[in-house]
């Protein structure tokens, strides 16, 4: 099995480099320098004609793209600790929260970053709406889906990217800063 990242701290890539972190997995690595091309050139096409990473490359050469396919395959195989849920209403939990944070702030602040103008200001208020919302269900929770899970993993990439945007928590938002705190004292989050 080998496990095509970046150099850098993409998001994607970087959410599953934190998703193997805290299930304690050693895989081995092969980064590429995005800004050098390297996942264009045709080797790599290859693997994977969208040019993008995550991918993992499975022993037998079966690849399988896309974070979320790659973090599904990888708990199928190390079912513990469980990050997506031990029983099937904890499992939807944390897909709720993992899709409401990937959607709603994730894709807000990327949004927000990479445009100008109204289109930047639209997902700057979008982010600002769906973060009260996330605060809101933090209420009375340490994590997202009631224990941690791949669901705070996308919200804590979701705010670092906002942070890229300048966009700085509201202390009214006090569940969501308690949240944010107990994630950046984790090993994962320096990844």
């Amino acid at each position: 099995m080998l496990l095509y990242l970046d150099t850098t701290r993409a998001p994607n890539p970087r959410r599953v480099r934190m998703y193997v972190a805290e299930k304690g997995l050693t895989i081995p690595t092969k980064e590429l320098n995005l800004r050098a091309g390297e996942q264009r050139t045709p080797e790599f096409l290859r693997k994977n004609p969208f040019a993008g990473v995550p991918i993992l490359e499975l022993d037998n050469g079966t690849i399988i793209a896309e974070t979320l396919a790659i973090i599904e395959y990888l708990e199928e195989l190390h079912p513990e600790p469980p990050l997506i849920g031990a029983d099937p209403v904890a499992r939807a939990l944390v897909r709720m929260w993992d899709r409401r944070c990937e959607i709603g702030v994730y894709l807000a602040a990327s949004r927000m970053v990479l445009n100008k103008g109204e289109v930047s200001d639209h997902a700057r208020k979008t982010l600002v709406a769906r973060l009260a919302l996330v605060n809101d269900g933090l209420a009375g929770r340490e994590w997202l889906a009631g224990q941690f899970s791949i669901a705070d993993i996308m919200l804590f990439i979701g705010l670092e990217t906002a942070h890229h945007g300048q966009v700085a928590l509201d202390p009214a938002w006090t569940n969501v800063s308690r949240w944010y705190a107990a994630m950046k004292t984790r090993p994962s989050a320096t990844l």
